[in-house]
């Protein structure tokens, strides 16, 4: 393990999230907010902490290993996830308690979109600039942004790049260089956010929602600038964009980066995740319309806008809401929370398992089921025309198998605060697939839960955020064995 690489790359990577703390400081300025001291108070503390980290170690050169780009990736994310809280923490409005800045700021790297505030309407703008930029720098994660620039300090960024991107396969890259990949997927997210807020705007939000609502979008984050989110706008028009963008930013951003480059749109229609994505979306769209409308909830034209909408938000993990789905009737608030934990698709910023793991799964569930009929036959599982290797499969069953006895355990012990169960489940569910709102207690936020489960849950955010093997790695003996 190389410890003093490591500490460096942290108090750079500090140094460089310090720069974030200026755009709320201008936006504090321009609408006479008063927040602006919390921001320039953050803003020094994570230069001066950086600073410290980098300073005895900043002529230590080498290449980064696979042990290292996961503890960075590790710690950053956690010290990240402290330090971003120093503004919400010593600003005035709202007056927030350590574990409560903490939370929420974790909610807002990892694009949970779980929030602990009320009063949206009426806090600093400064504040809800801040919120929505912490979606958007988590959405494709501020560490691929950073890989970009490593190389140019000496530092090599394939480690961080195989830690951080989500998914069951890490090692393909869009280019040859991984300089080149980082820059080109920071690119196509740019470049989407632009054309979402743009959209916005043109549909009629203020320029201030627009930008704000573009970076909770395009991350897949939830957070809004309203108590009462996408809903509080009231449009159709609104609506059908959002949905739009968070349908295309759960594909996978290679797909992206393919359509940009070679300027056709078809392989889109040939990938075998992306069918089974649009397939559990439309499926599901289904189902919500036909009960909305069967039991009266809402007018027909109603039940159609809402339906639609939060089918996509709730499966993309996106969390916006238009209408509260865990009060709809019946089945469906368990029906929708169920579709998160499938998620977006490998290399999207959605939460959830992924939509190829579970694809994955099914398919060796069939060919389990033909081995009981022809048990000497040979039967490849094959993605399109491709055959998933053996190991491949196995890695995805054993994330499936780690990531359902984590979800039980952290249940039980949010259950052990005082939790009632339907609250615990869905507290547990709703972070670690980085979805946001729940059922029972927490179906409008989290303010009013205690500060332990507050805690276990931005564990498991991270865990959510990291695909839990990131995360829980560092808790095995071998990691640390020589």
């Amino acid at each position: 393990m190389h410890y003093q690489l490591t500490l460096r790359v942290l108090g750079i990577l500090l140094m460089l999230f310090s720069l974030a703390q200026i755009p709320p400081i201008a936006v504090s300025f321009y609408f006479v907010d008063g927040a602006h001291r919390a921001f320039i108070s953050a803003f020094f503390i994570l230069l001066f902490c950086g600073f410290l980290l980098w300073v005895p170690f900043y002529r230590v050169k080498g290449e980064l290993r696979i042990r290292d780009g996961f503890l960075i990736t590790v710690l950053f994310w956690s010290v990240l996830g402290v330090f971003g809280a120093i503004p919400l923490y010593l600003s005035p409005t709202p007056d927030m308690s350590l574990v409560d800045s903490v939370f929420e700021s974790i909610s807002g790297l990892s694009t949970t979109g779980a929030t602990v505030i009320t009063g949206l309407d009426h806090l600093p703008k400064s504040i809800l600039y801040y919120r929505q930029q912490l979606q958007w720098l988590g959405g494709m994660g501020i560490i691929v942004l950073a890989v970009a620039i490593l190389p140019m300090l000496g530092i090599g960024g394939m480690q961080l790049f195989r830690a951080e991107i989500p998914g069951p396969v890490k090692d393909t890259k869009l280019t040859p260089r991984i300089t080149e990949t980082a820059k080109a997927l920071w690119i196509i997210y740019a470049i989407l956010t632009f054309l979402c807020a743009l959209a916005y705007w043109l549909a009629g939000m203020s320029p201030f929602d627009a930008i704000g609502h573009s970076f909770s979008t395009v991350a897949l984050g939830g957070f809004s600038t309203y108590d009462a989110s996408i809903g509080a706008f009231n449009s159709a028009t609104i609506e059908l964009i959002a949905i739009f963008f968070m349908v295309l930013c759960g594909m996978n951003f290679a797909l992206h980066f393919f359509a940009w480059r070679q300027r056709s749109l078809f392989h889109y229609f040939g990938d075998s995740e992306v069918r089974f994505f649009l397939s559990i979306l439309l499926l599901t769209f289904v189902i919500t319309f036909s009960v909305l409308l069967i039991h009266e909830t809402y007018p027909p034209i109603n039940s159609l806008r809402n339906a639609a909408f939060m089918t996509v938000s709730v499966a993309s993990t996106a969390g916006f809401s238009t209408g509260n789905f865990a009060y709809w009737p019946v089945m469906l608030p368990f029906m929708l929370f169920v579709t998160a934990f499938i998620g977006g698709c490998v290399g999207s910023t959605g939460g959830g398992m992924k939509v190829i793991r579970i694809l994955l799964i099914l398919k060796q569930g069939y060919r389990e089921l033909q081995r009981l009929v022809h048990p000497n036959a040979i039967f490849p599982v094959k993605l399109g025309r491709r055959t998933i290797p053996d190991k491949v499969l196995q890695a995805v069953w054993g994330f499936f198998s780690v990531y359902l006895l984590i979800f039980i355990i952290m249940m039980i012990a949010l259950m052990g605060t005082g939790l009632d169960q339907v609250t615990a489940w869905s507290a547990v569910g709703a972070t670690i697939t980085n979805l946001g709102p729940g059922l029972g207690d927490v179906a409008n936020h989290y303010g009013d839960i205690n500060s332990t489960a507050k805690w276990i849950l931005c564990f498991s955010m991270l865990l959510g955020r990291l695909e839990v093997f990131t995360l829980l790695v560092l808790f095995t003996p071998v990691f640390w064995r020589r």
